[in-house]
C-alpha cells in the first residue's frame, strides 16, 4: 500500500462547499450542459455525464435538480455555450498550480486567472508547463468512519474491480485507478453500498512542495482564494503540502 492522502484537505474543501452549495451546483451544472452537448442526454450512453451525475450526487445536487440540468441542456439550443479551458502556472516557492474552468468569455476568464495568480506573487505559464508534475488518476476517497468494512477486504474489492493502488491512511482510505477503469471501479464499490467521500478524476502531484516562509503561505494561501471565488473557475490543483 502507498500514496499519499489529503483527506483533511478534502474534508476542509467539502465544508468550503457545504457553506456555498449554490455556487457548487451552478458549477456542476455548467458541466452536466457540456457533458450533454458532446454526448446526449442518456447516461447509459454518456460516460462524462455518468461521472458527472456521480459529481453531483457526491455533492449532494437534489436528483430533480441533475435531471432539470439535463433536460435543459438537452432541449435549450440557445442557452449558453460554455467551453472548457485549463491554465498552468507557478505559486510562491515553486508551487505548481493548474487551474481548470468553464467559461463563456474567454479573454475575461484568462484575464481574471491572470489577476488571482498576480496578487500572490504567482505567475501564469505555458500549456504544459507544470502539468507534467501530475499524474492524471481516478481517485476514490473513503471516510473510515463511514465505511464498515475491514481494510483487507476494501482493498480486494478494489483491485478486483480494477483499481491501480489502494492506501490506508489514518483517517481514510484512498483508492487510485487510470482514469480508463475510474468509472467501472466506482460503480463497482457503489454497489456493495460503499459510501465515498469523493470519487473523481483528478490530477495527483508526484511531488509536494513544503513552504516555510509565512510570506510564501500568505501569497498561496491568496491565490487559492481568489481562484476559488471565481466563477468560472471549476478546479484547482496543486503541489503545495498544506
Amino acid at each position: 500500500m502507498s500514496g499519499h492522502s489529503k483527506f483533511a484537505n478534502i474534508k476542509h474543501k467539502k465544508e468550503k462547499n457545504d457553506a456555498a452549495k449554490g455556487k457548487a451546483f451552478t458549477m456542476i451544472g455548467r458541466e452536466i450542459a457540456i457533458a450533454v452537448k458532446e454526448g446526449g442526454p442518456d447516461p447509459a450512453n454518456n460516460s462524462k455525464l455518468r461521472d458527472v451525475i456521480a459529481k453531483a450526487k457526491a455533492n449532494n445536487m437534489p436528483n430533480d435538480t441533475i435531471e432539470r440540468g439535463i433536460k435543459k441542456a438537452a432541449g435549450d439550443s440557445g442557452s449558453v455555450n460554455y467551453e472548457a479551458v485549463t491554465y498552468e502556472g507557478y505559486g510562491p516557492g515553486g508551487t505548481a498550480i493548474i487551474v481548470d474552468a468553464l467559461t463563456d468569455n474567454k479573454n475575461r476568464t484568462a484575464a481574471n486567472v491572470r489577476n488571482c495568480f498576480t496578487k500572490g506573487q504567482g505567475s501564469i505559464g505555458t500549456q504544459g508547463c507544470v502539468s507534467y508534475m501530475f499524474d492524471k488518476k481516478g481517485q476514490i476517497i473513503i471516510d473510515k468512519e463511514e465505511c464498515d468494512m475491514e481494510a483487507d477486504d476494501l482493498m480486494m474489492s478494489a483491485l478486483d474491480a480494477g483499481a491501480e493502488d489502494f492506501a490506508e491512511e489514518e483517517d481514510s482510505f484512498e483508492i487510485t485507478t487510470d482514469p480508463a477503469d475510474f468509472a467501472a471501479v466506482r460503480d463497482a464499490l457503489k454497489e456493495q453500498g460503499i459510501e465515498m467521500t469523493q470519487a473523481e478524476v483528478t490530477m495527483i502531484p508526484q511531488t509536494y512542495v513544503t513552504l516555510e516562509q509565512d510570506t510564501d503561505i500568505a501569497n498561496i494561501q491568496k491565490i487559492l482564494d481568489l481562484l476559488d471565488e471565481d466563477d468560472d473557475v471549476q478546479t484547482v490543483y496543486h503541489n503545495w503540502d498544506e
